[in-house]
């Protein structure tokens, strides 16, 4: 938001607040505090910000104006996410190369946010915009892989943009097939929720005050994972760093130890399990773990992968996130299911689970 005197003292005006609430204010902003003042200047400036927008839909009526988000876009700001519901809107992405993309927590964070974002918005009307810049900065095979986001967090339109220069002609070889592929899988999985024991969950912490900083990387467990909005009293909540400190005021002790935590969360609670974010940490999790998984497919082993259930449709989606092909095994109830292989970076659709 703007800080000069006329939105100062509008702002002040607005919520009936004094001159010690503003420096209160000041304070919150530079210490990413969750106060009070701090959440009225955040609701103070997404309202500026949608009556901006509508007044561009006022202007073209004839038009479907949208929104483009950035990654992890929320409410600090300026985007009150849940008024944009029925307008089309860009979910938020960030890793335009394949230095951002290639590793694995590039390709975890990307979808945590493009799964936060469905949230809000119809998957009909739910955009990715694909970017790289320059235009060869992300490999034909990372704007392939991409496409497997939008499948996994059911947004049915992806674009792709490659800046102030056309794609070398060579990329089509790749992405021809794989756009094919992809729309044919999203057809059988369009509509339908994955559901799961590992919870994806971003709350008023990270939207107001966060520094965008998801603890993502449980999405390439192996373990199935479903989208909340609440933080849920079953499965395991995965928490960033400020909705741990929100969490911290509100829990019952008598509650769950479910809360997965980063050990700098620096938060107490018999309700916290400090964890670090690593796939060694995570996967001596998961073997913890798995003797509680009654009825819940999984993929066995310690290899990075992306698998999504779709109990609703009796489907799962298995996303190879290395650079290698892999053979994967899915075990449910201490039976194996299925043996799997997929080659790298490759997606693949599994019946009747």
């Amino acid at each position: 938001g703007c800080f000069c005197d006329d939105c100062k003292n509008e702002f002040l005006s607005t919520f009936n607040y004094s001159s010690a609430d503003w420096e209160l204010l000041i304070e919150s902003v530079e210490n990413r505090t969750l106060s009070k003042v701090l959440r009225s200047w955040t609701d103070f400036n997404c309202e500026k910000e949608y009556n901006m927008f509508v007044a561009l839909q006022n202007a073209a009526p004839t038009m479907e104006i949208g929104i483009m988000v950035m990654y992890l876009g929320a409410e600090k700001a300026g985007i009150a996410l849940d008024k944009y519901h029925d307008v089309p809107f860009r979910v938020g992405e960030f890793m335009f190369d394949d230095k951002g993309f290639s590793p694995l927590k590039g390709k975890t964070d990307e979808l945590f946010s493009s799964l936060f974002h469905r949230r809000f918005v119809k998957p009909e009307l739910a955009y990715s915009e694909t970017t790289t810049y320059p235009s060869d900065a992300l490999s034909a095979k990372n704007m392939a892989a991409k496409l497997t986001i939008s499948l996994l967090s059911d947004v049915r339109n992806t674009m792709f943009m490659s800046g102030l220069k056309p794609f070398h002609i060579d990329y089509w070889e790749i992405l021809a097939p794989a756009m094919k592929k992809s729309a044919q899988l999203h057809q059988e999985v369009a509509g339908h929720t994955p559901k799961g024991p590992f919870k994806h969950f971003w709350g008023w912490g990270s939207r107001l005050v966060g520094e965008d900083r998801p603890f993502s990387l449980f999405l390439a467990s192996g373990i199935p994972f479903e989208v909340t909005e609440e933080i849920s009293g079953d499965g395991w909540v995965f928490l960033s760093n400020e909705d741990a400190q929100v969490a911290a005021d509100e829990t019952d002790p008598n509650d769950p130890q479910n809360l997965i935590v980063r050990p700098d969360a620096d938060v107490e609670g018999n309700r916290f399990l400090p964890l670090d974010e690593n796939l060694d940490d995570i996967f001596a999790f998961k073997k913890q773990i798995i003797p509680l998984l009654k009825g819940i497919p999984y993929v066995e082993g310690d290899s990075p992968v992306i698998f999504a259930w779709y109990p609703s449709a009796n489907k799962a989606l298995l996303w190879n996130v290395e650079e290698k092909k892999h053979t994967y095994t899915i075990v449910r109830d201490d039976q194996m299911l299925r043996t799997v292989t997929v080659d790298a970076l490759d997606v693949v659709l599994i019946q009747d689970l």
